[in-house]
């Protein structure tokens, strides 16, 4: 009988055995390493991941302008009367010297050595100071600017190797898409915020701006003053935008940033040939919602004087039906087909005047030749 026990402890001590000892064995090398690895990568958010690998490439931009004398009469009286000064409460003898106005904004590295920014941070600036993210300040130049788009690219007077900017794809983002605004508002680098795709081809028209060619992304993501010329990405760390503009007074909160699309293939010009040729026929566009076909109608609002479309026969309220082989429904579709038909050459159009259909042949001509006209 102790005998019989005594093999029944021993069995019962081995099944035992048997079912802890590969139990820990399991336990130890598989649990402990993953729930580390899970806790480490769940610290990082997409928005990290995304400022981390686009941030170093982000710059302050500073720029100083130097303001000369006021060119008074040699009789003026300006200068005499105390009163004067007193009235209008101005310290005119020292608003008169010479001085040096300082501005900033931002920009990014695209290319070796190479920042895209808007042309309104640099614009009529004596000197240029791009700050890198490691502390350095070098001198830049202005390799070309374009007013239209508002978009300019500088060359970093220094050598590499430089942290560059990943550029994405603009024609692939949606409306609800997540929009990761990166700037150096005041010097304070890598300063983001962070909001969605609200809105694609907005024409700037519609902001009450009409000496620009462009047509933004809207987003509301906060651009503050100072991130003019930073970048707007896309959740993967991915220039789709220049931040360029915000919308302040009654509708604040609203931020805008120019296609990355666009920006290319403006700073590709640039690059080429210092300027930008912007193809034009001479009119401003009305789009106006039709019932009957539930579609948009897109008239002729304005003709400038002596421009292409005033010598073709355009006329006001004509309605464009076709510009080259595009069948119109946008205003945008207009400008898109104008501008890539270039100058010097005739574009085919169709409008319809009344009842009529009408064909015309126009040669578009760069806008600069519009304002001398």
């Amino acid at each position: 009988m102790t005998r019989f026990i005594q093999k029944l402890v021993l069995l019962a001590s081995l099944t035992t055995l048997s079912i802890t000892l590969p139990a820990k064995e399991i336990y130890q090398p598989l649990s402990k390493p993953k729930i580390n690895e899970i806790n480490i990568y769940s610290k990082k958010s997409f928005i990290t991941k995304a400022v981390e690998k686009t941030g170093p490439s982000v710059v302050t931009i500073d720029t100083q302008r130097y303001i000369k004398k006021r060119k008074f009469p040699s009789n003026s009286q300006l200068f005499l009367d105390p009163y004067f000064e007193r009235f209008f409460g101005l310290d005119l003898q020292n608003d008169n010297r010479p001085r040096i106005e300082q501005n900033q904004g931002s920009g990014f590295i695209f290319a070796d050595g190479l920042v895209m920014t808007n042309a309104h941070v640099v614009n009529g600036s004596d000197k240029v100071i791009v700050g890198l993210t490691n502390g350095k300040k070098l001198n830049a130049k202005l390799v070309g600017q374009d007013f239209f788009t508002d978009l300019a690219v500088l060359k970093i007077e220094g050598k590499g190797p430089w942290p560059k900017a990943k550029l994405g794809d603009s024609a692939k983002i949606k409306v609800g898409d997540w929009a990761i605004a990166v700037g150096n508002p005041f010097g304070l680098e890598n300063t983001v915020t962070l909001g969605i795709i609200s809105n694609l081809n907005r024409n700037v028209t519609q902001l009450g701006i009409y000496d620009k060619k462009l047509e933004l992304i809207q987003t509301d993501a906060a651009i503050n003053p100072g991130n003019s010329g930073g970048p707007l990405l896309n959740s993967d760390g991915e220039v789709i935008g220049i931040n360029t503009l915000i919308r302040s007074g009654p509708g604040a909160g609203l931020s805008f940033a120019i296609p990355i699309n666009k920006a290319k293939e403006i700073s590709y010009q640039l690059l080429k040939n210092g300027k930008v040729i912007h193809p034009m026929i001479g009119i401003s566009l009305i789009v106006e919602s039709n019932s009957e076909r539930k579609d948009n109608v897109v008239k002729v609002g304005y003709i400038v004087p002596n421009s292409p479309a005033e010598k073709s026969g355009i006329k006001i309220d004509d309605i464009l039906i076709k510009v080259g082989n595009k069948d119109i429904k946008t205003a945008s579709e207009v400008i898109d087909q104008i501008t890539r038909n270039g100058i010097k050459k005739p574009i085919n159009i169709l409008l319809k005047r009344k009842n009529k259909f009408i064909k015309l042949k126009v040669i578009p001509t760069d806008i600069t030749n519009l304002e001398n006209s």
